[in-house]
């Protein structure tokens, strides 16, 4: 139904990402679509929104956000109403979830190893160009080396076809970012994983793990604005528990 993540947080901090399975949207958006920002029926939405609440038992609502490829991290301590802009989000509170959707983009989850505070990332390329990661690493009390990272799924590198001025952007600040890019005739496929694994260890996180999705080549599965144009959105959240 869902992904959950395979890595050695404490017990304690709850993470997961959502797949189509589930919800009651139709139409280009069958499944759990947890967006309601792309045309779905808004009834469709907030049930689904609901259903998710209900399976996870969170007392609140997942901290959702408006999502606008900005480098804006919110510290929560409370439920959000209505959603702000911003593309991550961390907390030290139990209870509250930080959410990130997506259709390609990355979602990056993170703690430290004693489980007091956790993040998600919205993580796309203009994100990541822009240190979207950095900036949330460095809202943690914990040293990077004592912080953990988890990819969720996201657009493959054998799909995500992007342009010479995207990879420029990279290589010029991290040459070594050139090992994620592939040449295909004008274009370049580029590995948005590898990308984030380079930002993240510059930033001095080494445990990172997960990655191994692609929403591109998963319909049954998965959301994809590439492959799709017209579709809804997957959520990855992660939590302490009360």
């Amino acid at each position: 139904m869902w992904i959950t993540p395979d890595w050695p947080a404490p017990a304690h901090v709850k993470a997961m990402s959502t797949t189509r399975s589930g919800g009651i949207s139709q139409g280009s958006y069958e499944g759990l679509n947890l967006g309601d920002h792309v045309g779905d029926e808004p009834a469709a939405v907030a049930h689904n929104r609901q259903w998710l609440q209900q399976q996870l038992g969170l007392v609140h609502a997942p901290a959702w956000l408006t999502q606008t490829h900005s480098t804006i991290v919110l510290d929560l301590h409370g439920p959000l109403s209505p959603a702000p802009n911003a593309d991550a989000s961390v907390t030290r509170e139990s209870g509250i979830a930080c959410t990130v959707m997506t259709a390609d983009c990355l979602p990056v989850l993170l703690c430290d190893r004693q489980g007091t505070q956790v993040g998600a990332v919205h993580a796309g390329w203009r994100g990541l160009a822009d240190g979207i990661l950095e900036k949330t690493v460095r809202t943690f009390s914990a040293e990077p080396n004592q912080m953990l990272a988890w990819l969720g799924p996201a657009i493959g590198p054998a799909a995500f076809e992007v342009g010479g001025e995207v990879r420029e952007r990279f290589v010029s600040e991290q040459p070594d970012a050139a090992s994620a890019f592939t040449p295909k005739g004008e274009k370049w496929l580029a590995d948005l994983y590898l990308l984030a694994r380079l930002r993240l260890q510059r930033a001095g996180i080494t445990q990172i793990f997960g990655g191994t999705e692609c929403t591109y080549a998963d319909p049954a599965r998965f959301y994809s604005y590439r492959r799709d144009g017209v579709t809804g959105r997957q959520a990855s959240l992660i939590w302490l528990s009360q």
